[in-house]
């Protein structure tokens, strides 16, 4: 994205106002309180307690923190103890960790998002993650990928990469015509109609950040599984998916979501360090699956002979290997901690509650289109409109004039978007949605 449309989507272009939330909400201080101690065990549910975590600024009402995370106390705490062991005894201390702490981290993510942690591997961000699965992916000329409309710039460059490596033919189609209509059995049809001989990878996108929609993976998986019980095992789908804007919502276990894949950042809604990421697999989807990048840990004691392959788990020797930021990588099971103690029950209800609140006030205004679907079951964190008249990036602008950070989506078709969640409160939803209301 060049930079220019970068600045338009979060609204920070030339000529944008900078006016202090202050002004709008009448009320509370200009800024952050002081921030809780990182060493008190927050209560399920004390979402205020959860946002004096954080240093982000008081002076906007952000609706755009799914881009990329503010570390709240525990993160930015870890981050900097490693960094200061680093500065001042690089090599001791990476030789006192490097051969167990990736270990630690895959089983952090285990403990909460599911599955086994040797079936983890640890990257640097969403598209690191579809980079590796899709390079790594064992097809023969003529293998059909099958995948969506409305997938990321990532997946679509990542396939039509190893397509062309490969011989494989990628195939598009769309699971859905008109985003607030979308249905579970449309999506199902779609899926099956689509599905030929030859497909042997479905790729697909859990919640779209181009529309807001959140797509039935689980009746997805079904209608996949069906068919691979009448193909012979060299001949099975693999079905892979980027999950990254349901990952740090949903109160999903990812190893029963039904999917082969999972690829997510954990920098967005898991409030994880900057630039870190997971991709999980089951045993099926690795073994079909070749490494790209050489890993380290267990795995250079391989090459170095001290050990063999069978006993290095599969995610550590698909993890990349080399120099990383250790610091924030080494930090992140303190976001799935954070994530834990809060509930993934009490969390996904939450971010529902907002972003229900959020679309049935858009949905009351006639100068506005709403496009994500109203049903939680079909959505999750996004919501994206259209203002009649008012391009997005013009919403976008006005919004921000006014002290509410909010994004369009970077599409070829783009939406105004807001994305609520567990950094904001029912006041500052209601005063968003004057503001777009005062736009008729």
């Amino acid at each position: 994205m060049l930079r220019r449309q970068f600045l338009h989507a979060l609204g920070l272009s030339a000529g944008a106002g900078l006016v202090s939330i202050s002004s709008v909400l009448k009320a509370g201080p200009k800024t952050a309180p002081k921030v809780a101690d990182a060493n008190n065990a927050l209560e399920p549910g004390d979402w205020q307690a959860l946002r004096n975590l954080f240093p982000l600024t008081r002076d906007y009402i952000q609706l755009s923190t799914f881009l990329l995370a503010s570390h709240p106390k525990p993160v930015s705490q870890a981050i900097e103890k490693h960094r200061q062991a680093f500065d001042e005894n690089p090599s001791d201390y990476w030789h006192q960790h490097f051969l167990t702490i990736d270990g630690e981290i895959m089983q952090a993510a285990a403990d909460y998002m599911g599955g086994e942690a040797q079936h983890i591997a640890l990257t640097d961000s969403t598209t690191m993650g579809l980079g590796l699965i899709y390079s790594g992916l064992k097809l023969q000329p003529g293998d059909e990928i099958l995948q969506t409309v409305h997938d990321h710039y990532s997946t679509d460059m990542s396939l039509a990469h190893r397509a062309n490596r490969t011989g494989a033919q990628v195939k598009r189609i769309a699971l859905y015509d008109q985003p607030s209509r979308v249905s579970v059995a449309d999506v199902q049809t779609r899926l099956r109609d689509a599905i030929t001989d030859k497909t042997r990878v479905v790729a697909a996108t859990w919640v779209h950040s181009s529309t807001g929609v959140k797509l039935p993976i689980r009746a997805m998986a079904d209608i996949i599984t069906k068919l691979n019980r009448q193909r012979k095992v060299d001949q099975q789908i693999l079905f892979c998916v980027d999950g990254v804007h349901g990952f740090g919502i949903e109160d999903q276990d990812i190893s029963q979501l039904g999917c082969d894949f999972f690829v997510a950042g954990t920098h967005k809604w898991i409030f994880g360090p900057r630039g870190t990421g997971v991709v999980w697999g089951n045993e099926r989807a690795w073994a079909q699956s070749e490494p790209v990048i050489p890993s380290f840990g267990a795995s250079y004691d391989v090459w170095l002979g001290s050990t063999t392959q069978d006993k290095v788990p599969i995610g550590e020797h698909m993890s990349p290997g080399g120099f990383h930021s250790f610091e924030h990588r080494w930090a992140l099971p303190e976001a799935f901690k954070l994530h834990l103690q809060l509930g993934k029950a009490n969390v996904q209800k939450r971010i529902h509650q907002l972003n229900t609140q959020t679309k049935q006030g858009l949905a009351k205004m006639p100068h506005v289109t709403l496009y994500t679907p109203s049903d939680s079951s079909l959505s999750s964190g996004l919501v994206c409109f259209d203002v009649k008249g008012v391009a997005p990036e013009t919403v976008v602008e006005k919004m921000h004039a006014k002290g509410i950070i909010m994004s369009s989506t970077p599409y070829r078709q783009s939406y105004a978007r807001f994305a609520p969640s567990l950094l904001n409160n029912e006041q500052e939803i209601e005063l968003a949605l004057a503001e777009i209301r005062a736009l008729a």
